[in-house]
């Protein structure tokens, strides 16, 4: 699979030990899914378009991003284009049934999606279904990379839960998708991480090729470089990172009227630092939203950045960011003030 360079001489990247290598900028699906809005078909197909004419050629999706709403799409405008052209991941941890009342189903968290019920399923059976289901959605027999989804107390519900799915997973679920890569239906497992934690307790227990970090690593945390980086690094564990705004404030800054961290509004300290970068992007004329995405670029590991977008003007400026020029000089000063770690590449 040959994959194109993008903006700013931006190479695609070998991912971790796999034999897949990333475009440094991927699309991101959970916006796809109809997190905010019911979204329009044409727009959607539209945003596609302009995402592949800009040359990304990662594109990463999931059962639970509106309960297969996401899955559906990113089949529909992906299958039709040369399947040796692009890199394809999708996810395990939940399966989707009928609803027992489907008139009035509305399940919880998106906007819009299907009216399918979601359960959580981390065994052997759980996550071949999962991964047929996936394929039956997108009409696409093959995926890439395949990753295990949400396995945290913020989503499955408790810790006793968590614990009771890593059981399910080290029993059976595992060797599912350890045959998949043994057979090479897949070319990588890997684990979504929103909280520090994660990472060592998934190597501790599985044979992980990658990880895609959705929060803990960003122009504004960088808590991965006390142990769970260095870890990675040590195994030849990629990384990519999943939410290199923040989930909105370092896109739009402090000008806006409430600005979202971690899916909440901001705490005052996290907006007293963040008017701090915003000044230090001033003094040099580099762009936040350029700055977010090149940063978490800088470390080795990290293969590709991905995020939602959901009109063309949006993917097309998410691949441009990567050709803004910013000075050395930038970083060096968000270091000198502590804004960012000084172990950061």
């Amino acid at each position: 699979m040959t994959l194109p360079t993008l903006p700013g001489n931006a190479a695609p990247r070998r991912l971790g030990r796999t034999s897949v290598s990333l475009t440094p900028v991927g699309l991101g699906g959970g916006p796809m899914g109809d997190m905010f809005t019911h979204l329009d078909e044409n727009d959607v197909r539209a945003t596609f378009d302009a995402a592949w004419d800009a040359q990304m050629r990662y594109f990463d999706t999931s059962p639970w991003y509106g309960r297969g709403m996401s899955e559906l799409r990113f089949g529909a405008s992906l299958r039709q284009r040369p399947r040796d052209e692009y890199v394809l991941s999708t996810k395990v941890g939940r399966v989707f049934d009928r609803p027992q009342d489907p008139v009035n189903f509305k399940g919880p968290f998106w906007a819009g999606g299907l009216k399918f019920q979601e359960r959580f399923d981390y065994t052997y059976d759980g996550i071949m279904r999962s991964y047929d289901q996936s394929m039956m959605r997108t009409g696409i027999n093959t995926f890439d990379l395949l990753l295990i989804h949400d396995l945290d107390v913020r989503h499955v519900g408790s810790a006793d839960l968590v614990a009771q799915h890593f059981i399910d997973l080290e029993r059976s679920g595992w060797r599912a998708l350890e045959s998949l890569r043994h057979y090479k239906e897949i070319k990588g497992i890997g684990a979504g991480v929103n909280d520090l934690g994660t990472i060592p307790e998934m190597l501790k227990r599985f044979d992980i090729d990658f990880f895609l970090v959705a929060m803990p690593y960003t122009l504004l945390d960088q808590g991965p470089l006390d142990l769970e980086f260095p870890l990675c690094q040590e195994r030849g564990v990629g990384v990519v990172i999943g939410a290199p705004f923040a989930s909105g404030i370092l896109a739009t800054g402090t000008s806006v009227p409430t600005p979202y961290y971690r899916y909440m509004p901001a705490e005052p300290p996290v907006i007293e630092k963040m008017k701090k970068i915003e000044a230090v992007c001033a003094v040099h004329k580099v762009p936040l939203k350029a700055a977010a995405f090149q940063f978490v670029l800088r470390h080795p590991i990290v293969a590709s950045v991905i995020s939602g977008a959901v009109t063309p003007e949006q993917a097309r400026e998410n691949v441009n960011l990567l050709g803004v020029e910013i000075p050395d000089a930038f970083w060096s000063d968000l270091k000198h003030q502590g804004l960012i770690d000084t172990r950061a590449p």
